[in-house]
């Protein structure tokens, strides 16, 4: 077991090498740089490289849940050029932070597509950050490659979304908590912005009117929030059967410690997230949030030889004890399939490749076969895992059949 100390040491070690990668030249930029035009601008491609940039936040209390994306990102990328690149091109990657500041990413977003012309940009976890920057990508006609499960109720042109909507995790996870536990009553704990506020409403139309359950209690709380101990102390007085949390980011660490030095105890008290991943657990620390559910398409587990490959992979390139969550894998698909799409459509130009997008599929993606749906969302499988004290999951159930994304399900909007 790992204690709190090391997971420190080891993220903040994380974070510091890609910061720096941040602050460097790379993949080997090469002089004489030329623009062609394509799209409704001009794209940084010449006849050795093309531009594309990545854009997550590696400082301030979300680079805990986002550091594993840009690992991702940045794997895959080292994997294609050195499998030859894209069109005969290296990938030349630019990579800004965030911040966790919802108006620095529209500025670093900007700078992106409008200074740097990048043929893509793989980024953002939060919704405030994608809705932040969304005008930008639809103004200038850019392209997104958003990697995290996200609310729905959102279809963009310029956005491909490569982790899972409501229909494909939320619901799944409410369903299932419902039969395998008998739950009626839920207490929900979120983050306070649009993410958790609009996957909370979804759930309670879908509790009260499927499930046929109640909400005991409901509780939101700023991003960096460390206070946990008063909605703790309700929660206890109701004794709701299921616990629903949608807490993000570095809050985590706080509320999965108070909670366990409250006395719960959950191996009784069913607890389910569809927030936490291996990510946020290597900060949480196992012990604290151990025999609690996470509802995600992907987890570090998953026994098939892409996965374990993949995992291999990983850990050679970002160090042995590195974890991986369901976003970093989601994030690791996105350059592939734009660089699918793209040798499909034969350019760089964003309105072709957007135009081939729909199809695209991988049949060997770690969390399994991926395929870009019209509505710009993969179909996928969706998982439940119990968390382990190691910091690992234990599959426990996993979606029959991929499911297709329904980003604007009827009586949820």
């Amino acid at each position: 077991m790992r204690s709190r100390d090391r997971n420190d040491s080891h993220f903040h070690l994380r974070r510091r090498l890609l910061l720096g990668l941040a602050a460097s030249p790379l993949l080997g930029a090469l002089p004489g740089r030329a623009f062609a035009q394509a799209g409704a601008g001009a794209l940084a491609v010449t006849d050795k490289e093309v531009s594309v940039g990545i854009l997550h936040s590696i400082s301030g209390t979300m680079a805990m849940s986002e550091t594993g994306a840009t690992q991702g990102e940045r794997l895959a990328i080292e994997q294609i050029n050195a499998g030859g690149g894209i069109l005969g091109r290296q990938i030349k990657i630019i990579q800004e932070d965030g911040a966790s500041d919802w108006p620095t990413f529209a500025e670093k977003a900007r700078k992106l597509v409008v200074n740097d012309h990048c043929a893509a940009v793989f980024g953002c976890v939060t919704s405030a950050s994608r809705k932040a920057v969304l005008p930008v990508f639809e103004q200038y006609n850019g392209l997104l490659y958003y990697p995290t499960y996200y609310e729905g109720l959102e279809q963009s042109k310029n956005v491909i979304y490569t982790g899972q909507e409501a229909t494909q995790q939320t619901l799944v996870a409410l369903d299932w908590v419902t039969k395998e536990k008998g739950a009626k009553t839920f207490f929900m704990v979120g983050s306070d912005y649009i993410w958790p506020r609009t996957t909370n409403k979804i759930a309670t139309k879908h509790i009260a009117n499927v499930t046929k359950g109640s909400i005991v209690g409901e509780e939101y709380f700023p991003l960096g929030h460390t206070q946990f101990n008063s909605v703790i102390n309700k929660i206890k007085l109701k004794k709701p059967d299921v616990i629903f949390a949608t807490v993000v980011g570095g809050s985590n660490v706080a509320f999965y410690k108070q909670i366990k030095a409250a006395g719960i105890d959950l191996k009784k008290q069913t607890l389910i997230t569809v927030s936490v991943t291996e990510d946020d657990v290597d900060g949480i620390g196992g012990e604290n949030i151990a025999d609690a559910y996470s509802c995600m398409k992907y987890f570090q587990s998953i026994k098939t030889p892409a996965n374990e490959k993949f995992v291999a992979d990983f850990k050679k390139r970002w160090g042995d004890k590195t974890v991986i969550g369901d976003v970093t894998q989601a994030a690791y698909l996105s350059p592939f399939l734009w660089k699918t799409a793209v040798e499909k459509a034969g350019t760089f130009d964003v309105d072709k490749v957007i135009a081939a997008s729909p199809g695209i599929e991988m049949k060997d993606a770690p969390e399994g076969y991926v395929k870009i749906h019209e509505n710009h969302h993969l179909w996928a499988k969706t998982r439940v895992a119990r968390a382990r004290a190691d910091g690992q999951f234990d599959v426990v159930y996993e979606s029959p059949e991929l499911i297709e994304p329904d980003p604007f399900p009827k009586g949820y909007q």
